[in-house]
């Protein structure tokens, strides 16, 4: 017996509505559990326009607690409705501080848990620390009726270190949400390539399938403008992208992995056994 499942990357454009870009969202995971998902992963910040383009108190207001956030409590139950997995990215309020976090929703609506993401980006485009603290709950893997999942956010994506946490403590998906296009001190720079290199090599390294959704189109936050490059895709345990999106298509892709397969071939590969932890102190530094 094999446990197979289906993971699907939602990729749209979203705006200022946040109660039109649950419905959008809504619909979009509908559409995939209707192909057959078992997982899905909507964009970073869904419920709005990616607002740290620039700082404006306003956006604090667009903040709630996890078990009051009308993005949380409309998947959460889309979640038990539609029996899937749903990684729900949110701004969260937690008293006088705010995070950007993912409350992980399982098949039976039941939230298992809050995930904070760890690396707060700074720079032209990406003004993340004006909002956001540091995460502090770490990296985790999600037992879910589903799969074991662990989920990191956009900027999280880039570290080879949060990857390798969360497959240690026996992730066997990598889910990733996030908003990531333009660079506006450069019209000419395209990460998307790079991008997905960079959590291609997180599969093969692990063994592990990686699953990245993002948004697409451009945005106007009062006059900052920024464009999203989509290619949400999936890769498998060897880093092969399986399913794929361009960079202005909306909609779902899906991608099935047979979970017990890819662990006898990550206990053949050996990557787990033949690690020198006595050796890595100065990835620590």
């Amino acid at each position: 017996m094999t446990r197979q499942v289906t993971v699907a990357a939602v990729q749209t454009a979203l705006g200022h509505d946040m109660t039109a870009n649950i419905a959008r969202i809504e619909a979009l995971i509908r559409e995939a559990a209707a192909q057959g998902a078992q997982a899905v992963v909507p964009p970073e910040l869904f419920q709005s326009i990616y607002f740290p383009t620039r700082q404006d108190p306003k956006w604090f207001e667009t903040a709630y607690a996890v078990e009051d956030h009308p993005c949380v409590r409309a998947l959460q139950s889309l979640a038990s409705e539609l029996k899937v997995v749903i990684p729900i990215s949110f701004f969260e309020k937690d008293g006088p501080h705010f995070y950007n976090s993912v409350a992980i929703a399982d098949a039976d609506g039941t939230i298992l848990g809050v995930y904070r993401k760890s690396h707060i980006p700074d720079g032209p485009g990406y003004q993340e620390k004006y909002y956001f603290r540091p995460g502090n709950t770490g990296f985790k893997a999600w037992r879910t009726k589903h799969g074991t999942i662990g989920v990191g956010i956009c900027w999280d994506q880039w570290y080879p270190e949060a990857a390798r946490a969360m497959v240690l403590q026996g992730a066997e998906l990598l889910l990733y949400p996030t908003a990531i296009g333009s660079e506006p001190y450069d019209a000419g720079l395209d990460t998307s390539a790079r991008w997905r290199r960079v959590m291609q090599g997180h599969a093969v390294a692990n063994a592990i399938p990686v699953i990245a959704a993002n948004r697409v189109g451009e945005e106007d936050n009062d006059g900052v403008c920024q464009r999203y490059y989509g290619h949400s895709f999936a890769a498998d345990h060897t880093g092969e992208i399986v399913a794929d999106m361009e960079e202005d298509a909306e909609g779902v892709n899906l991608a099935a992995f047979d979970l017990d397969d890819i662990a006898a071939y990550r206990a053949d590969w050996g990557f787990f056994r033949d690690r020198r932890t006595d050796l890595y102190g100065t990835a620590l530094t």
